[in-house]
């Protein structure tokens, strides 16, 4: 199947980008990697009247830290990420355990972070770590810039708070704190299908108990989930030593945050493979098993942090 024909446009500043999204509103697409778009237009899912590839335009290409913050630019690829120490502490060492559960090495050298954003995919790794992070998304339209918060940018399946007319320019995550431990772990049927449930975890500890939590679930209702409720029963946990036995006690904090993630964050919608009960028992075991990767994550760093200062 061949997609409907359309103009192409290649800008080679945002200025001209956004020009080009104006002029024809909801008919018209980014290209940046396209590895979701030119599926859905070789399927006639999507029929856009012209393609804006914004492969040219330089400035969009970078990825700096910025007064405490990781920004983005769109044309960085998902491959940036692979190396732990591309970005500095915790949070490269987050981004990438999960960005190696992104399909394989040709669709990640061309995808980009900011187009999974775009896309808004419910099984979309980082649209998850953004909402749990607090993520900002940059966007340019012909009104100007403006700054979207990851909690009110996810709107549904493929839906958000951008305009039609704005491009994303970029995505900005918050740095984590060296006494933050950090976990990732996703299920799915094969290795190249999209993931079934996943899960983001970041814990940051204070004088042996949790001060900060943050839990985000893939894949576990129409649009990313930060699971507040789920979090909220692990501040002030104490953090002790670990557990013992492979299995979690069904009192340990840890799996008390998965029953009620799976119970009151999550909303899963039943696919083929995966009904909406087996995805909530899926929430349930992966969030107590995150939050112990990101436990062992965090006791990893402070003994490496104490073996320096000997």
């Amino acid at each position: 199947m061949k997609p409907a024909s359309f103009d192409y446009v290649v800008p080679r500043t945002v200025a001209e980008a956004v020009e080009a999204l104006g002029d024809t509103g909801r008919k018209a697409q980014v290209l940046a990697g396209g590895q979701s778009l030119i599926l859905e237009m070789h399927l006639h899912r999507i029929r856009p009247e012209r393609v804006v590839d914004i492969n040219r335009i330089p400035e969009l290409d970078r990825m700096c830290v910025e007064g405490g913050e990781l920004r983005v630019g769109a044309l960085v690829r998902h491959a940036a990420f692979e190396a732990a120490d591309a970005v500095p502490g915790p949070l490269g060492a987050l981004l990438s355990r999960a960005v190696v559960n992104i399909a394989h090495p040709p669709i990640r050298s061309r995808g980009t972070m900011a187009g999974s954003f775009a896309y808004a995919h419910p099984a979309s790794e980082w649209c998850a770590i953004g909402v749990a992070l607090d993520a900002t998304v940059e966007v340019t339209g012909p009104a100007g810039a403006r700054e979207i918060a990851a909690d009110g940018y996810f709107l549904g399946p493929n839906r958000t708070a951008r305009r039609p007319e704005e491009l994303i320019t970029a995505v900005r995550l918050p740095l984590l704190g060296e006494r933050t431990g950090v976990g990732f772990i996703e299920h799915r049927r094969t290795h190249f299908c999209f993931a079934q449930v996943a899960v983001a975890a970041v814990l940051t500890v204070h004088d042996g108990v949790v001060g900060d939590a943050r839990i985000g679930l893939v894949n576990s209702a129409d649009h990313p989930v930060r699971a507040r409720a789920a979090e909220r029963t692990l501040i002030g946990a104490e953090f002790g030593p670990p557990p013992t036995r492979r299995r979690l006690p069904d009192d340990h904090p840890f799996a008390r945050a998965g029953r009620v993630a799976a119970q009151e964050d999550a909303a899963p919608v039943a696919e083929p493979y995966a009904d909406a009960a087996y995805k909530r028992q899926a929430v349930a075991v992966l969030v107590g098993r995150t939050l112990r990767e990101a436990a062992a994550d965090l006791r990893a760093r402070l003994a490496a942090r104490e073996g320096d200062h000997r």
